[in-house]
């Protein structure tokens, strides 16, 4: 029988499949149905100290509101005792899903201070979440920030993140870094027990009418996978560390290629969004079919057996690929090169 279990941050999960930050894990019930639908783990959505910095001092001014308001009328505002903050909720669901889900919680932050993420993960740990993944969600948009400051003040985080809590602490990273097998093998040496290959960057975009930035969500495409499997099979003979892919896992054909790169763990997310809860039963499926067609009794057979320093061409996740690519290009028919 094909055994489907793997180990990610020292966790033992059913099977690599697991539902990251989204609305399906904003709430217990669908919590509950990605877990019945083959989930073996789930990453909660991320507390950014923004949201709960302005919500403080939306409260602040509430009460102090109160405190000079105009007489009578200050009895119809509810009184400040009953208001359940962000991070309350929060809290509270990673209570509700220990209690009723048999699969580790993963809780996630992005904080803009060095108190807020401590004072966060230190909350979320309390609560009972079984790891900590930190959003490094960020844009170095000032010149004067150097590659490594920007650097630097990541792994003082996860050094000090790491001496705070005692449950593992992985690191969710953009590829946009100069060398980011050194900073990967850095984040390891500060304590990070994993890391998760890679963000998406959501682009704001003009509209022409207004004449004004609006936000935009666009969902991933199994072609931006490419990337992730790239830089999985590149670290993963240089880090001893978990490894996560997230971006662009819509089938199981991109999650074994994952696997085979050397991933634990494949996140999933825009395919939920599209499919529902049940694409999970559906994937695990055909894994289990394919690994059973190509012989392979185990995920832990078949993880990084394709990696960098175990493939026949590793040169082809380096250099390589383009010039493959180059040599093997042909205009399509009827245009003039």
């Amino acid at each position: 029988m094909t055994n489907l279990v793997t180990s990610y941050l020292g966790l033992s999960l059913k099977n690599p499949l697991v539902p990251s930050s989204s609305p399906f894990t904003n709430n217990i019930d669908s919590i509950r149905q990605l877990e019945d639908a083959g989930a073996s783990a789930i990453v909660l959505p991320s507390l950014f100290e923004e949201a709960l910095i302005h919500e403080q001092e939306h409260m602040a001014r509430f009460i102090h509101h109160q405190d000079i308001g105009h007489n009578e009328a200050d009895s119809f505002l509810p009184p400040p005792d009953n208001y359940s903050s962000h991070l309350d909720k929060m809290l509270s669901l990673v209570s509700s899903c220990k209690q009723s889900l048999d699969i580790p919680v993963i809780a996630s932050i992005n904080g803009v201070t060095p108190s807020g993420w401590i004072d966060c993960a230190l909350d979320l740990q309390q609560a009972g979440c079984d790891a900590i993944e930190l959003n490094l969600y960020s844009v170095a948009a000032e010149a004067e920030k150097t590659a490594s400051l920007v650097e630097g003040d990541f792994i003082r985080l996860v050094e000090s993140l790491t001496n705070e809590v005692s449950i593992p602490i992985t690191v969710k990273l953009s590829s946009q870094f100069t060398s980011l097998s050194h900073f990967a093998q850095q984040l390891e040496s500060s304590g990070a027990k994993g890391l998760v290959c890679f963000n998406r960057f959501y682009q704001p975009d003009i509209n022409l009418e207004t004449l004004e930035l609006s936000p935009t969500l666009q969902l991933s495409s199994p072609t931006e996978s490419l990337l992730r499997i790239r830089w999985l099979a590149l670290l993963r003979s240089q880090v001893t560390l978990s490894l996560a892919a997230t971006g662009g896992f819509h089938s199981y054909q991109e999650v074994i290629k994952a696997l085979l790169a050397g991933a634990d763990a494949v996140y999933l997310c825009s395919v939920l969004i599209q499919r529902g809860p049940d694409v999970l039963t559906e994937i695990l499926a055909d894994l289990t079919s394919w690994m059973g067609e190509k012989e392979y009794s185990s995920v832990e057979q078949l993880k990084g057996s394709l990696s960098y320093h175990k493939a026949a061409s590793p040169s082809i996740y380096a250099r390589g690929n383009y010039l493959e690519v180059m040599d093997s290009f042909t205009p399509s028919k009827g245009v003039k090169v």
